[in-house]
């Protein structure tokens, strides 16, 4: 059957609180409305108010019960309604969502995953559209997760409530509507490994979440140039799958990583860092970001001319071969 992302995310959360009465999803308008994107629609029929509730306007309030219901027992999925409603929350989100199983030398488990629709292209308002994504793979004790097509999207986030670690689940609002012909519920490889969504011998892309997408399709305008780029989608920000990553260099010689977030300091520059340290005889050519630029996120009508496109991925394709 024909299912998109947003609905994939709703069947994998159905399918969780029906497994196991412990999980609970609960944020702001995520019940009765169904969130304002509707991933959590008619989870609150289902289920009753006990176990899918709406809660105040309150990110630090929401993830604090999380992390209290999540030492009683319970296995939390809160929602933050938007990715640029986060910040208020960080305190918890960073000092105590991520530090207490280390703090208690893991007697405290924390199984939370913080589900954050996030990144641009729907032309949203002033903090409606962030890619905080180096923040939480930067906090070490998180792990941090991002589906790029509605198959991932379904078996990443039941992995992500299984597990008895804090995850942040970046879910790619621009992609929510994007639709794949699978028979849910699906296996995906684990989250943890990346994976080659197109196999090339020129230049290796990698990218995650709703740049996937967008460096697929530069894959396939290369070929008019008779370039043959490899597509690497990393699924998992922390930990990072540097087995794949160097696996893809070693076969092409040359990188390109893209991401909506602001060029410095960002998850491409990491992914350079550990490609540098682990195949640097492999490489023919410095690795290039095709990224966001280093502003604030724009005005909606601004995001075109920020966001990577293939325009942008294809102009370091070319800049990189020509080493």
């Amino acid at each position: 059957m024909t299912v998109t992302l947003a609905q994939a995310i709703n069947r994998a959360l159905h399918d969780a609180m029906t497994d196991d009465d412990r999980v609970l999803v609960f944020g702001e308008d995520v019940g009765k409305l169904g969130g304002v994107f509707r991933v959590t629609d008619k989870l609150q029929d289902t289920f009753g108010e006990a176990r899918c509730f709406d809660t105040p306007l309150a990110e630090s309030a929401i993830v604090g019960t999380a992390i209290g219901l999540a030492m009683y027992g319970w296995r939390p999925v809160p929602e933050m309604q938007f990715d640029g409603f986060t910040y208020p929350a960080f305190e918890q989100i960073v000092s105590h969502m991520a530090k207490m199983p280390n703090r208690s030398r893991g007697t405290v488990k924390l199984p939370i995953t913080l589900r954050i629709p996030y990144g641009g292209g729907i032309g949203a308002v002033e903090h409606h559209s962030e890619s905080p994504e180096a923040y939480w793979a930067h906090t070490a004790g998180l792990k941090v997760m991002s589906p790029g097509n509605p198959d991932d999207a379904y078996s990443m986030m039941r992995e992500a409530i299984a597990m008895d670690d804090p995850v942040v689940f970046l879910e790619p609002k621009r992609r929510y509507w994007m639709k794949s012909d699978v028979e849910l519920p699906v296996t995906t490889e684990p989250a943890r490994q990346a994976v080659v969504r197109r196999t090339g011998s020129d230049v290796s892309v990698f990218a995650y979440g709703p740049m996937v997408r967008t460096a697929l399709e530069a894959a396939e305008a290369a070929t008019e140039e008779g370039w043959d780029l490899e597509v690497v989608d990393l699924r998992s920000l922390s930990p990072l799958d540097e087995d794949t990553i160097v696996a893809s260099v070693e076969r092409t010689g040359r990188a390109v990583v893209v991401h909506e977030a602001a060029r410095s300091f960002g998850v491409a520059a990491e992914v350079a860092a550990r490609i540098q340290e682990r195949a640097f005889y492999s490489l023919e050519a410095p690795v290039l970001r095709a990224t966001g630029f280093d502003t604030p996120y724009p005005p909606a009508k601004l995001e075109e001319f920020w966001l990577p496109n293939v325009d942008r991925i294809l102009d370091l394709v070319e800049r990189t071969l020509s080493y």
